[in-house]
């Protein structure tokens, strides 16, 4: 595998973007693959992008190797999904550092609870806890975080 490259998704990606998506979130363990999960995830992708999502992908030779989704205008990194075959290579730590030049002061980001390797990681990445809430869409109880640029 070389390295990958981020860039913005183009619609014809869209299909592919949420099949690595569904790959990701069920590999944390709190979901299970169906052709339904698969069908909202891509769904969801176009109406987010209708409400403001920025979507980048990273582009391995033509395979997608990761989704990151930025809703710029609120400062939300909203999705950060890398496929079962690229996690562990510091693709996601490739993927917040172009978020940080995308947002560059503050960000803030949600995160199920339930996902603790993922929460333990933006921790480690300097996001700061602030509190947690129930999403009434999917039950999953939410951890919110806020990273600041430091000063100095």
């Amino acid at each position: 595998m070389s390295d990958p490259i981020i860039r913005p998704a183009h619609a014809d990606e869209y299909d592919e973007i949420g099949r690595v998506w569904m790959e990701s979130w069920i590999s944390t363990g709190l979901g299970e693959a169906s052709e339904f999960l698969l069908a909202n995830l891509r769904a969801r992708i176009r109406r987010e992008i209708e409400n403001g999502w920025s979507l980048f992908v990273a582009d391995d030779v033509g395979t997608i190797a990761a989704m990151l989704a930025l809703h710029l205008p609120k400062l939300h990194l909203d999705m950060l999904f890398v496929a079962p075959a690229y996690q562990g290579q510091s693709l996601g730590r490739k993927l917040l550092a172009f978020t940080r030049t995308q947002m560059p002061d503050e960000m803030y980001l949600r995160c199920v609870r339930e996902n603790e390797k993922a929460w333990r990681w933006y921790e480690r990445e300097g996001f700061v806890f602030e509190r947690e809430e129930i999403e009434p869409s999917n039950g999953f109880v939410m951890k919110y975080y806020r990273w600041k640029r430091p000063t100095g």
